[in-house]
């Protein structure tokens, strides 16, 4: 088990002050007014624990990785024609059970097309 150094204890509590998806960059930017001495390394390294341990999700949005405490899902809409990304909001996900019988905790789904600025 590790411990719970100052600089974990750091980037948990700024964790637990968003509200919204996040990047290692801007969890770096944070951490780095309180403790200027946390390098971008050491975020990374906290990130893959916290994500391995079930304390935050990462998804892929615009080939970034990006991170959420919590277990909510992540889909978006990409045009082809000029390459803007829309966040959707799936509030139901009912159509997964006809998939598959497997309990489905969290999902990343990307749809890609023509959007309706394009399309005119």
């Amino acid at each position: 088990m590790r411990r719970m150094t100052s600089q974990k204890k750091l980037m948990s509590e700024e964790i637990e002050k968003l509200n919204s998806f996040f990047t290692t960059y801007m969890l770096h930017e944070k951490v780095v007014r309180t403790n200027k001495h946390i390098g971008l390394a050491t975020v990374y390294r906290f990130l893959k624990d916290a994500e391995k341990k079930g304390d935050i999700h990462s998804f892929v949005c615009d080939s970034k990785k990006i991170y959420s405490t919590n277990k909510k899902s992540h889909a978006h809409f990409v045009c082809e024609k000029c390459g803007a990304l829309k966040h959707i909001t799936v509030d139901n996900v009912d159509f997964l059970r006809k998939i598959t019988a497997d309990e489905v905790c969290h999902f990343q789904i990307e749809l890609s097309g023509i959007c309706s600025l394009c399309k005119k």
